[in-house]
């Protein structure tokens, strides 16, 4: 007999906002159980995974109900803070502990949000613009590179703002993005250690972003004041946040692109320009959207409950 899928897990940090408010609506609204794991508790707690003649099992310690899960929201720290846990013995493989949790993880027979190689495919930034360049997205003239001569002259050839990001996967590796100055281009040879992002600045009427959760858009404008000062920290109170509607055109291909990702959650990060073109900057498989939320009232939160809870997703990966 199958076993009941009753549950629902999310792989998360332990402090993260965002599975805390969806676990309570999964339990109120739907009845069904949630489990949160955080991985960085791995390996102070025990873990087994079992093969016999009646299939397979897993546990964890004190993590009950991962053989009834019917769905996975897959939202884990990164980077992964296993290799340093205080308390485990110093000579324990954070290679192998890593390789035996994500295995027993992603081996679970349900529907995930967002399936991890895809997570970790989407997550590079050059996929996602090649990606959504063929879905007929507007992105911005990029170029990134590890070559000081090549970034320099792909800066001093732009007709306008240059913007600077490091390029990685890691929020730590990708910080906030800056316009390039005169100190940058002194720095420049920094980039041959760690290849740097360089994209035109889009003048922009505002930003959007857009909560996608399984073909479900929610957008949020984010006006401020305009120039290219909107690219260093702003006052809160300079920001006002409102919902908005995308045009048909760019809902289809913002479609075709989750779709050719994999992905059936993601925040993007989009901006309308001067020119009226909407133009695609980025998505993160893994986005906080509690500010946005809050800022409107949308019900994401619920959104994601329930696509969580859907019976008609428990059909496996």
């Amino acid at each position: 007999m199958p076993a009941r899928r009753d549950s629902v897990l999310i792989v998360c940090d332990s402090a993260d906002p965002h599975a805390a408010a969806v676990a309570e609506m999964v339990r109120e609204v739907h009845g069904l159980d949630v489990i949160r794991f955080d991985p960085s508790d791995y390996p102070r707690t025990y873990g087994s995974f079992r093969v016999d003649r009646l299939g397979t099992a897993r546990a964890l310690t004190q993590t009950i109900g991962l053989d009834q899960v019917r769905s996975v929201w897959w939202r884990p720290p990164a980077p992964s803070r296993s290799a340093q846990v205080p308390g485990v013995d110093s000579d324990f493989e954070p290679d192998a502990c890593d390789s035996f949790l994500e295995g027993m993880l992603w081996s679970i027979p349900a529907h995930w949000v967002n399936d991890p190689g895809a997570d970790r495919t989407a997550s590079r930034r050059i996929v996602q613009w090649e990606t959504a360049v063929r879905a007929g997205l507007r992105v911005p003239e990029t170029l990134v590179t590890n070559d000081p001569d090549e970034a320099h002259s792909f800066t001093e050839s732009r007709p306008g703002p240059v913007v600077f990001k490091r390029d990685g996967t890691h929020r730590q590796a990708c910080a906030q993005a800056r316009i390039v100055g005169r100190d940058s281009l002194v720095r420049m040879s920094d980039i041959r250690r760690a290849p740097a992002a360089f994209q035109d600045y889009v003048q922009a009427e505002c930003e959007l972003r857009v909560v996608w959760v399984d073909g479900v858009e929610w957008t949020v404008r984010i006006d401020a004041a305009p120039g290219v000062e909107r690219l260093v920290d702003r006052p809160r109170d300079s920001v006002t946040f409102g919902v908005a509607t995308l045009p048909a055109s760019v809902s289809k291909s913002m479609s075709t692109l989750m779709g050719a990702l994999g992905l059936g959650f993601g925040v993007l990060d989009l901006r309308i320009g001067l020119d009226g073109e909407y133009y695609f900057l980025e998505v993160d498989p893994r986005g906080r959207f509690d500010h946005l939320a809050a800022a409107t009232g949308l019900p994401i939160f619920r959104s994601m409950a329930d696509l969580l809870a859907d019976d008609e997703m428990v059909t496996g990966r």
